[in-house]
């Protein structure tokens, strides 16, 4: 009896097997991708953005209730690697006092046309409190031209402050409203996003910064549109860019500096957005 030509069927339909075997693992796993990246790039967004606009009211409250912010040490914790590529500065100088309400650059923050009573710490010679120790939200920086209105908090650890949506302060830069760098990181995709349309602002756009119920008015005056992970230059107390000696600034002043990811979706290159306070 001739039993070739079954031979060959059988192992036809093992082959065939294997390959639909394969396939289904194949399909299996583009789907577990999916979800995943639906959750890293929708869910995560909607949970921090969400999280994120009920930590601006619930600072809103607080100032016009006039309930004292939280005080503490003027610098956060030594944390985690910078994940927006910037080391802290080396020996950055003490940042001063922020200026009294007088100053034309202060002006009340929220629908109130004056700040909350003073009330503990914050009234003190009618001084900004000192943000507080940690990771806590204890401002709120917004920005007119992209409809933005997000916290900030000490530090950039991805854990504690952006992964929460937050806007982080670097340590050791300058406190809002004083001279120095007030220098913050953002993320430009995921996790609410919020710097994620900062290529968008120009010369001129104004940077709102609310804290305790005063508002410091920076206005951006020029954009670095890429620079390496590792260039400190741009939030040290005078920036300047050390890749691009160019970029930046040459005189002691009252700085902001916004800092995310470029091009969108990598973490190759950052993308500075710098600002000076209104006088």
């Amino acid at each position: 009896m001739v039993v070739q030509g079954s031979g060959r069927r059988g192992r036809r339909a093992g082959l065939a097997g294997l390959l639909w075997a394969c396939g289904e693992l194949l399909t299996t796993v583009g789907v577990l991708v999916a979800l995943l990246v639906v959750h890293q790039v929708w869910w995560t967004n909607r949970q921090a953005a969400a999280g994120a606009r009920d930590q601006v009211r619930a600072l809103e409250r607080q100032w016009h209730s006039g309930s004292p912010a939280a005080s503490g040490d003027d610098r956060a914790p030594a944390d985690s690697a910078d994940p927006a590529g910037f080391p802290d500065p080396a020996d950055p100088p003490a940042p001063t006092d922020p200026p009294a309400p007088t100053d034309p650059a202060v002006r009340p923050a929220g629908p109130s046309a004056a700040p909350p009573a003073p009330t503990g710490d914050y009234g003190r010679a009618g001084r900004a409190p000192k943000p507080p120790a940690g990771d806590r939200a204890y401002a709120v920086l917004r920005i007119p031209r992209l409809g933005l209105a997000v916290p900030v908090a000490q530090g950039v650890d991805k854990h504690a402050v952006l992964d929460k949506g937050y806007a982080g302060q670097y340590p050791g830069t300058a406190h809002p409203g004083a001279q120095g760098n007030f220098a913050l990181a953002g993320h430009r995709n995921t996790h609410g996003e919020p710097f994620r349309y900062v290529n968008r602002l120009r010369a001129g756009d104004e940077l709102l910064v609310d804290v305790a119920g005063r508002r410091y008015t920076y206005v951006v005056g020029k954009v670095l549109d890429q620079t390496t992970a590792r260039d400190t230059g741009v939030i040290a107390p005078v920036p300047r860019s050390t890749v691009r000696p160019d970029s930046g600034y040459s005189e002691p002043g009252a700085y902001i500096t916004l800092t995310t990811c470029t091009p969108e979706y990598t973490s190759a290159y950052r993308l500075v957005i710098w600002g000076t306070l209104r006088s």
